[in-house]
């Protein structure tokens, strides 16, 4: 079996538009939507909004990734966390079906015909969005209350069955729930109750179901989630990360794994380079090599053999300081990759 390159999803914004500007751009998009007009017919949020998520997901097409992630330019917590807001302002913790979407996902099937002619193929597109426990985390606290807890799960649920495409031109592909908390916090929930959490916000069909976490020794507790298919967790940065999961974990739960073979922590690598006196890194110095990348392939493909169902960057590359520098970042995974064996 093939594995696959997709990547998690934050990309630098493009030069030119200003954070704050695309901020005020998305929120207005959102009330656009859910009032049911045209997002691309205002002037402001078509240039801020609608017009950056369709050149950057072009951008990261064109790096030959397998899988697509929408470009997420807007905090990930935030995402959905304005909805619950809005939610829990009218004594709700579940968010209205009607309002449960990303906005990214509405501009990306408006444009996907335009995208797949261009590119020659059907777009492959992966959708992250920050789940239960880290939604729950960051608006209530470490102490669980079971109830609370279910009104979470059943809005992140809401918000990837509204992320589902399924046309002649755009596939969802993957739906990532992303909790990079578990593993480390403080997070007073006992394992059932967070796999019990999980099983409700998988509570869908069609797309294959990821979860992507920064630390692997949440891994075990995980794999009773009965809906779960691929598991996730940081190996270019997090080495050690990769002996706390082994093939035979994988194979008796029936699941998967995708392993991160290309750092993207760029704060430390620009200290290291620092370090060897590289002051103001170019580019190419930024981003690690195709041989680099290739050699942890290789000893993750190795140790997983089939059950190794994707693979590409560690994290997001929001932080990253271009475009340029973060699509080189996947063209060199894929790259190594694809040309591995």
């Amino acid at each position: 079996m093939s594995t696959l390159v997709d990547d998690i999803g934050s990309f630098p914004l493009p030069e030119g538009i200003k954070r704050e500007n695309y901020s005020r751009a998305y929120e207005a998009a959102r009330e656009t939507i859910i009032k049911g007009e045209d997002p691309f017919k205002d002037e402001f949020i078509a240039k801020n909004f609608c017009s950056v998520v369709v050149e950057s997901f072009k951008k990261k097409l064109g790096t030959g990734i397998d899988v697509v992630n929408f470009p997420q330019h807007y905090s990930g917590i935030k995402q959905v966390g304005d909805a619950i807001h809005s939610a829990m302002a009218g004594g709700s913790f579940v968010v209205d079906e009607k309002t449960a979407f990303l906005p990214e996902i509405y501009v990306l099937k408006q444009e996907a015909k335009r995208l797949s002619e261009e590119a020659g193929r059907k777009l492959q597109l992966r959708v992250s969005i920050f789940g239960p426990i880290e939604q729950y985390l960051s608006e209530i606290g470490t102490t669980a209350f079971p109830d609370v807890l279910d009104g979470f799960a059943q809005t992140i649920k809401r918000f990837a069955k509204n992320s589902i495409l399924n046309t002649k031109y755009i596939e969802t592909k993957v739906i990532s729930i992303d909790e990079p908390s578990l593993g480390h916090s403080s997070f007073s929930g006992t394992p059932e109750l967070v796999r019990e959490t999980l099983d409700k916000a998988y509570d869908f069909q069609g797309p294959i179901k990821q979860i992507h976490l920064h630390f692997a020794t949440a891994v075990y507790d995980l794999l009773a989630v009965k809906d779960l298919d691929v598991l996730s967790f940081e190996y270019a940065a997090s080495p050690k990360n990769i002996e706390d999961v082994s093939k035979n974990m994988l194979e008796r739960a029936d699941k998967q794994i995708r392993v991160g073979i290309t750092r993207t922590d760029i704060d430390a690598i620009y200290a290291e380079l620092y370090e060897k006196g590289i002051k103001e890194p170019s580019t190419e110095q930024s981003v690690e090599t195709v041989e680099t990348i290739q050699k942890r392939y290789r000893f993750a493909k190795e140790k997983y053999g089939e059950r190794m169902a994707f693979t590409g960057p560690d994290c997001g590359l929001g932080s990253w300081p271009s475009q340029e520098a973060a699509a080189l970042l996947l063209e060199r995974t894929a790259t190594a990759v694809k040309t591995a064996y």
